[in-house]
């Protein structure tokens, strides 16, 4: 690169005043800072769009590879899988087979499902519905829906009239 010091700066100074003139000389000054400026602004330009592409390569490298592992790991476990159903349908037949199920007569051996789940409060509605309106007021029921702000007003206290001195 160009190795300007101080006194090559000063010799081109001197210089210019001679060939410009006085007159001329901070005109021209100020556009050489100008365009001193512009190429410095579109160097940096420059160089953040190799840096930026830089990075889109690395992380496109990146992303790959992640890509790769998560394949892998989606291909072991679906191997996996498909080795515990195997296990589990042996395992599930054989003691299906010592527990209980059919035996070679067709007849049940012992073995019972479990019953079906059901929900505790499933005719709660009903048995709501049942409760008389009297028992529902004397018991603190609310039956009918009210918003919290709705509520707040209606047990807000009124204010107090004052009498007129």
């Amino acid at each position: 690169m160009i190795d300007l010091g101080i006194s090559k700066i000063a010799l081109i100074g001197a210089v210019a005043l001679i060939v410009i003139g006085p007159e001329k000389l901070p005109r021209v000054a100020r556009t050489v800072g100008t365009l001193l400026g512009k190429a410095q602004r579109y160097v940096a330009d420059v160089k953040q769009e190799v840096n930026r592409s830089m990075e889109l390569d690395e992380l496109k490298k990146m992303k790959e590879t992640v890509e790769g592992a998560a394949r892998d790991v989606e291909s072991s476990i679906q191997t996996n899988a498909s080795d515990f159903e195997k296990s589990w349908t042996e395992t599930t037949g054989e003691i299906m087979g010592e527990a209980g199920g059919v035996d070679s007569n067709g007849n049940s051996i012992g073995f019972d499902l479990p019953p079906e789940y059901r929900h505790p409060k499933k005719k709660w509605r009903i048995k709501q519905g049942a409760m008389p309106q009297w028992y529902k007021a004397r018991s603190g029921v609310r039956t009918k829906a009210q918003s919290g702000a709705a509520r707040v007003a209606r047990f807000r206290p009124r204010p107090t009239q004052r009498p007129n001195a």
